[in-house]
């Protein structure tokens, strides 16, 4: 008979899975319309990305053995952890498959701008600026909690964290290129990547 431990890390692991599921739907099944005019594009962003994923590839790659809680025989942080894991997990995919309506046809993997290209702040973009980048991370946390070795989690979390400032700040340069005053305003009132009222991270 499995142990509530046990039951709890399977629980974690298979939440953790649907949410990734739903992740990649959103954007393999994302409405795409007609073809957009592709007014400037920042290559160097492609950096960001990379670091990104190198993140990830320490968090996915440092296992611990399939099925095992992150805290061993301690039910009370397994819980802990289990209850965080989910909450992030809901969260995230409900930030980025939201993120990835809104904006429509001026989503694109490399940071760039279209003809027409207009400032998006409905949605998961009334909380942070950076809503698609924020579901990443929560997901990131909530993989490492559900496969990965806590040391592991911190050192996939620095990179990522690296490689989103990388790219958050050539998406903000080409942002306030095109809308100056009122980018300014829009990132004073709303934070980068953390929803916390007052502190713009």
């Amino acid at each position: 008979m499995s142990s509530v431990n046990d039951i709890l890390a399977i629980t974690v692991l298979t939440v953790v899975g649907l949410g990734w599921a739903v992740f990649t739907a959103a954007f393999l099944f994302r409405k795409k319309g007609p073809g957009t005019e592709e007014q400037k594009r920042d290559r160097a962003s492609i950096g960001g990305i990379i670091m990104q994923m190198a993140g990830y590839a320490l968090v996915f790659s440092i296992r611990r053995p399939f099925g095992s809680p992150i805290a061993g025989d301690s039910t009370v942080i397994n819980v802990v952890a289990a209850v965080i894991a989910v909450l992030l997990v809901v969260s995230s995919v409900w930030m980025v498959t939201r993120a990835v309506q809104v904006l429509g046809k001026q989503w694109s993997l490399a940071a760039r701008l279209v003809k027409g290209h207009e400032l998006i702040v409905e949605g998961p973009y009334r909380i942070v600026r950076h809503p698609i980048y924020t579901g990443m991370l929560g997901l990131l946390i909530a993989s490492g909690l559900a496969i990965s070795r806590w040391w592991a989690i911190v050192a996939g979390l620095a990179v990522f964290v690296a490689g989103t400032i990388v790219r958050t700040r050539i998406e903000e340069r080409l942002l306030r290129g095109q809308f100056g005053k009122q980018y300014d305003e829009y990132a004073k009132r709303v934070p980068a990547l953390l929803p916390l009222k007052g502190h713009a991270s």
